[in-house]
């Protein structure tokens, strides 16, 4: 089971569509569930990480491996991310990927967190980059099955 915990929802219907067209290429291979948590409209960034913390907790159970996508984490390629994930896969059959907000993610969450994945140094739109998590989840069991990907 892959779980996505997002901070924000989606807004635009290209990105809605592109999300649901890999969400169900991702069915394929395993159940899979996003969970939306309201983004803090707060400018405070002290507050509006703590109301997502909160948010974001009430999903965990606490048996879950546990990826939070930061900027500060760990760059690895598509194929070793298949790699890592298919390991995780063995030991613990459900993952959950944490996604958060504008001003990032709690340090409480990160601190729970099994592993700190970056896709770049750079930053990109949350809505964005919830579809470029779902291709990569994708592209991952693709790998791991050993069937052939359109690129």
């Amino acid at each position: 089971m892959i779980k996505i915990i997002c901070v924000g929802k989606l807004k635009e219907k290209y990105l809605e569509a592109a999300s649901k067209e890999y969400i169900k290429r991702i069915s394929k291979y395993t159940n899979i569930e996003i969970i939306e948590i309201l983004d803090s409209a707060i400018d405070d960034k002290k507050i509006a990480l703590e109301k997502e913390k909160i948010g974001i907790q009430k999903h965990l159970t606490g048996k879950e491996y546990i990826i939070t996508l930061e900027i500060e984490g760990k760059e690895i390629s598509s194929t070793e991310f298949s790699k890592e994930l298919d390991k995780k896969l063995m030991i613990n059959s459900n993952i959950t990927f944490i996604i958060g907000g504008s001003h990032g993610i709690h340090s409480d969450i990160k601190n729970i967190s099994n592993f700190r994945l970056s896709f770049s140094k750079m930053t990109f739109p949350h809505q964005l980059f919830r579809v470029m998590l779902l291709e990569q989840i994708y592209r991952s069991y693709k790998i791991m099955n050993n069937e052939k990907y359109h690129k």
